[in-house]
């Protein structure tokens, strides 16, 4: 039986400061978030002056996933495992922090050094219990290998799971989707989904109804469980479309260590301040 979709809640987002000092709209409840997904941060757009494009200077991390999808600027890469690489639009960086990574990410010099519009979304993934302590591993999906679906007015780009028969090329640790939509003005969607697989949309330009519901500019629609998700534009439109399974774990969380037990994040943070994480 098939079964459409619905929005269950919408999430406003509010705007607020993150790494070195760069500008992000994040839901106002990051709590609301749907598992897998931990948060879910779009970044910018801000258009930086001569000097002034900031990044997330060096960090680590324990536990899960970070996913960075860059839609304008450059960003350079780097971890502790000797992952290297420059981030241009289009471009995907898939890292698995797992029992620990360090890593920085930076606008490339030349961002610095001319300026210019920086816009991109940074998303955490949640790992099962059990391979929370795997080894980190990184994986980079340039603009040109992505893939794309096209057809009637809407362009998806697949980065990961599947959208108008196409698939995506990257290794999730669990069925993940996460597809950016762009969308004409009256063109329509119709995208089946797992039913039971969690699922949110997240609208950063325009407007759309799924639905009877109307999801605008800055805002993350809760979805309801069905085989089917059904879009319509109101206008030119992009938005976010991700999915995953419940993980039905305990979560302990504190700043960038997501574990299962306040013990384990106790351990992280030894192990960081005694430079065993990485």
């Amino acid at each position: 039986m098939i079964t459409s979709r619905k929005v269950r809640s919408i999430i406003p987002t509010r705007t607020t400061l993150e790494g070195g000092g760069f500008k992000v709209r994040r839901p106002a409840a990051m709590g609301s978030l749907m598992s897998p997904f931990l948060l879910l941060d779009e970044m910018g757009p801000t258009d930086y002056g001569p000097g002034e494009a900031v990044g997330a200077p060096w960090h680590p991390h324990r536990g899960f996933e970070t996913v960075t999808y860059l839609l304008a600027g450059e960003m350079e890469h780097e971890d502790s495992v000797g992952s290297k690489g420059t981030l241009s639009p289009g471009d995907v960086q898939w890292m698995t922090a797992g029992k620990g990574i360090i890593h920085s990410e930076m606008p490339t010099s030349k961002m610095i050094a001319k300026g210019g519009l920086i816009h991109g979304f940074q998303i955490w993934v949640n790992l099962l219990a059990k391979d929370k302590m795997i080894e980190p591993r990184y994986q980079e999906i340039s603009s040109n290998e992505s893939n794309i679906a096209e057809k009637e007015g809407v362009w998806a780009r697949v980065i990961a799971g599947e959208c108008l028969g196409i698939e995506s090329s990257i290794d999730t640790m669990i069925p993940i989707t996460m597809i950016h939509v762009k969308m004409d003005k009256g063109s329509k969607l119709e995208k089946s989904l797992q039913d039971d697989l969690n699922c949110m949309i997240y609208v950063f330009k325009g407007s759309i109804d799924i639905g009877w519901m109307t999801v605008d500019d800055g805002s993350l629609a809760l979805l309801s469980k069905g085989s089917t998700i059904e879009v319509k534009a109101r206008e030119e439109s992009e938005y976010l479309i991700l999915a995953g399974p419940e993980i039905n774990e305990p979560i302990a969380r504190y700043g960038p260590f997501v574990m299962n037990t306040q013990q384990e994040i106790r351990q992280a943070i030894d192990d960081y301040n005694r430079g065993r994480l990485a």
